[in-house]
């Protein structure tokens, strides 16, 4: 699984731009965010679709991306942790 280029970028251009607004967050290189320092997300694009991968604790958890309600979920996580600061 590789990460996400710039097709897959465009692709979760309204779920980036909701990241962004989240000011725990850092944005490094695009789609790849930081917290305190310390990688929190990024995102994979494969042939089953578009992912994201998640810090939680010391362990990454992956997400599927592809639709609304996908995206919702991942960003009610984030907003769940301690990122919220």
């Amino acid at each position: 699984m590789k990460h996400a280029g710039t097709a897959a970028f465009g692709a979760l251009r309204d779920l980036l731009q909701s990241l962004r607004t989240r000011t725990a967050l850092v944005e490094r290189r695009p789609g790849i965010f930081y917290v305190g320092g310390k990688a929190f997300l990024h995102f994979h694009e494969d042939p089953a679709g578009l992912f994201a991968d998640l810090r939680l604790a010391n362990d990454w958890h992956r997400f599927p991306v592809n639709s609304p309600g996908e995206r919702a979920e991942l960003l009610a996580v984030i907003d769940g942790t301690q990122c919220r600061r």
